[in-house]
């Protein structure tokens, strides 16, 4: 029978948190960077929404390559800030959650909850629907019917609990993987001037000036940055 686990973990895997996932002191040096892949790969999935495609899509498509810079100093500070969130998991033994929890008060601690639950649901519905919109252009699937699979997705995930990180994480190698072929073969046909993109990493007062261009910039960021993320990286260190 289907039941919550007891101990907070974002894959849903409870039996695994106490470090089942061994890394060997003595394996070489490649096998152990690929045991610390998977708690990266899961990550990664969070910066590949359909919120993120929009607004770089919406960018590209209105002002070419002059946003490139807000989407560089999204990802570097997207990667700063994972980067603590992890370090937080290893050095404290705990996740970002349960330091909260401790270090703040009462009142504190409710208004971070209900801003992740409020953050949690604005990218669900950003992914239920990009996803069913995929769908529907791919194989002329209505909206509903694509919310409806979307949603036995999910629950495909779910029932992969107390079965292991490494067979969630191989589905999620396969799908990274699905999307970097896709993006590169989309590159192929795009044939972008690389001139303009390096331009475009530059940064330009422009972006400031134009309300069109800085509402954009202000979506990217807040597409990129993702609270959530930050939450699941800090208690990945655990099956480590």
């Amino acid at each position: 029978m289907l039941s919550l686990p007891r101990i907070a973990t974002a894959p849903f895997c409870p039996s695994e948190v106490q470090g089942s996932v061994t890394v060997p002191s003595s394996a070489s040096l490649w096998k152990r960077i690929l045991a610390f892949t998977g708690p990266g790969l899961l990550v990664s999935v969070g910066y590949m929404d359909p919120g993120n495609w929009a607004t770089d899509l919406e960018a590209g498509s209105k002002f070419g390559y002059s946003l490139l810079s807000v989407i560089l100093f999204s990802s570097v500070v997207g990667m700063v800030l994972q980067v603590l969130s992890l370090r937080l998991g290893l050095v404290t033994r705990q996740d970002l959650a349960r330091a909260c929890r401790q270090h703040y008060g009462t009142a504190a601690n409710r208004f971070l909850w209900i801003m992740a639950e409020v953050a949690i649901v604005a990218c669900d519905v950003a992914e239920v629907l990009g996803s069913a919109l995929a769908l529907h252009l791919l194989f002329g699937f209505t909206l509903l019917v694509g919310i409806v699979i979307t949603a036995f997705d999910t629950v495909i995930v779910l029932g992969l609990k107390g079965h292991g990180f490494r067979q969630l994480e191989a589905i999620v190698l396969g799908l990274v993987s699905t999307i970097a072929i896709c993006f590169v073969v989309q590159l192929c046909f795009a044939h972008p001037s690389w001139h303009g993109v390096a331009q475009g990493f530059l940064p330009d007062a422009e972006i400031v000036r134009q309300p069109g261009q800085l509402y954009l910039a202000i979506g990217i960021l807040g597409a990129t940055v993702m609270p959530h993320n930050l939450y699941l990286h800090s208690s990945m260190q655990s099956p480590r």
